[in-house]
């Protein structure tokens, strides 16, 4: 049986409302559901852990969960993003599925950030539908859950505001049927870059700028569907035509600094065209290390610049 299609059971079970107050920015409060890294640190009560998650932020974007139990069971929440208001609100629609395809219950999780205090007042608010009757004890167990839970939030919060740096690097190669020439047109042209260098369907540019150039600056400002702002601040520092471009960045959310890089693109013949090479050293900043999710993101812009090439 689909689990969307079972019938809800005829039971009726009120509304769960929490609060906390977080002695920490409602923006950092905020940050810590958007993403796949924050939510596997803190998304489950004490002695749980998530192996796995898949976060799209976005409205209308997943919001996949699994949890594992103490004894290695493992439930799965699935469900997506209805509303995202940047520091303010979110409402996600998610069904926990049991050992098998099939959901349990269905939820509706509401959840306002406020400032109060000097910090962050937390409330969330979910509503149940069961569809098995094993679902019932899973809700009533739903309070203490929430409040263990919040428990590891603020914990990930305290991690988030401490000031730290992550070390990463990586190095990623992609070869072209291009020249060398036009391979580095794309990425020192204003216009030809603008073709490939932006973010994902949904991102909205605000400012673009770019001087390729030893002491040249570049700049990308824009809003993600989901109203966050990320800013590529790059100053370039050595570049040899046709061979080498060298650039140090910082990446700001909203107007939070998260990392500072040092990147080169060399350029290389190859049997088919153009070999460029991408190495990458990054400084992330105060909770942010992003793991592995820089690197993936910069593949997926290499296989762009690939398809500008065509």
């Amino acid at each position: 049986m689909n689990h969307a299609s079972r019938k809800p059971l005829d039971v009726q079970l009120p509304p769960l409302l929490v609060t906390r107050v977080f002695k920490a920015p409602r923006e950092l409060v905020f940050e810590a559901w958007s993403s796949a890294e924050h939510l596997q640190r803190w998304f489950c009560p004490a002695l749980f852990s998530v192996p796995e998650a898949r976060i799209e932020f976005r409205a209308g974007g997943a919001f996949d969960i699994c949890m594992r139990s103490p004894a290695g069971e493992e439930h799965w929440t699935r469900g997506h993003y209805i509303e995202i208001v940047p520091h303010s609100r979110l409402v996600i629609d998610m069904q926990v599925l049991g050992q098998g395809p099939e959901a349990l219950f269905r939820a509706r999780l509401e959840v306002a950030f406020a400032v109060e205090a000097g910090g962050t007042r937390l409330e969330v608010m979910q509503t149940f539908t069961p569809l098995d009757p094993q679902a019932v004890p899973m809700i009533q167990g739903a309070p203490q859950g929430w409040s263990q839970t919040l428990d590891r939030l603020e914990q990930e919060v305290a991690r988030m505001g401490a000031h730290s740096i992550v070390h990463a690097s990586f190095c990623i190669e992609r070869v072209y049927a291009a020249s060398r020439a036009q391979v580095f047109r794309a990425l020192t042209d204003p216009v030809a870059k603008a073709k490939w260098f932006t973010g994902p369907e949904g991102f909205t540019p605000l400012a673009r700028e770019m001087d390729v150039r030893p002491g040249g600056r570049e700049l990308l400002k824009g809003r993600w569907a989901s109203g966050l702002v990320t800013t590529f601040e790059a100053t370039y520092h050595d570049i040899v035509p046709q061979e080498r471009v060298i650039y140090s960045y910082a990446m700001y959310l909203d107007e939070r600094k998260i990392s500072v890089s040092l990147a080169s693109f060399e350029l290389k013949s190859a049997a088919t065209g153009t070999r460029l090479v991408l190495t990458e050293q990054g400084a992330f900043l105060d909770g942010h290390d992003d793991a592995g999710s820089r690197e993936r993101g910069s593949a997926h812009l290499l296989d762009a610049l690939g398809r500008s090439l065509q």
